[in-house]
């Protein structure tokens, strides 16, 4: 397989996009942090995803939503979540909150744990694909351990042979990796990962 590169912004390509992503292929696409590897969030497609990026299933994958509601729908969103969420998204925070037990996930997308991260990223191209196909598994384009992607031809170059289309939209404007806080049903809040946001500005929201 060599994958296609495409402008996200360009006629077709959404629609390109959710083809492949319907037919089980892994697609690379934009954010405001660093490239991703999107899939749709089922068994078969979550192994192809962590295959290509010979990551450990344990980890988990990420949720990209397109609202708040989305993600209310598939997880339980705390008080501290909901005052991070209302401060920082759409933006570059992952929430790690309990899922619905009236919407169970699949193992690979939760690494087996009772909680799911998701995220409402700034960027129209996941947000647009979130609308259509609802909430949408993405992890950063990297072989796990390496340098994350922030330009199409990064993806192309390490994960070209795996990923069916590229939908390029020139650099990243961050470059920088979301900040991922856990929200537990307990009350408070665990950063798990400093990134785009400090945490200083995480405690602060989170009051």
């Amino acid at each position: 397989m060599v994958a296609t590169v495409i402008p996200s912004s360009g006629a077709g390509s959404l629609e390109r996009a959710i083809a492949d992503l319907e037919a089980g292929n892994i697609v690379a696409i934009p954010t405001e942090t660093v490239y991703g590897l999107a899939v749709l969030p089922d068994e078969v497609h979550l192994r192809r995803l962590i295959a290509a990026k010979r990551r450990s299933a344990d980890k988990g994958v990420a949720l990209l939503v397109d609202s708040i509601e989305q993600a209310r729908s598939i997880a339980r969103m705390t008080p501290a979540a909901e005052l991070l969420a209302a401060r920082f998204w759409p933006g570059a925070l992952t929430l790690v909150v309990s899922q619905r037990t009236d919407r169970p996930l699949p193992d690979l997308l939760t690494g087996g744990r009772a909680t799911i991260g998701v995220r409402l990223p700034d960027h129209d191209t996941p947000r647009e694909l979130a609308r259509r196909l609802g909430p949408i598994a993405v992890s950063s384009a990297n072989v796990s351990g390496e340098a994350d992607a922030t330009t199409a031809a990064q993806v192309v170059a390490t994960l070209g042979d795996v990923v069916a289309l590229v939908l390029d939209d020139g650099p990243v404007r961050g470059g920088v990796p979301s900040s991922v806080v856990h929200c537990p049903e307990a009350g408070g809040v665990e950063i798990l990962r400093v990134g785009a946001i400090s945490e200083d500005e995480i405690r602060a929201a989170a009051k």
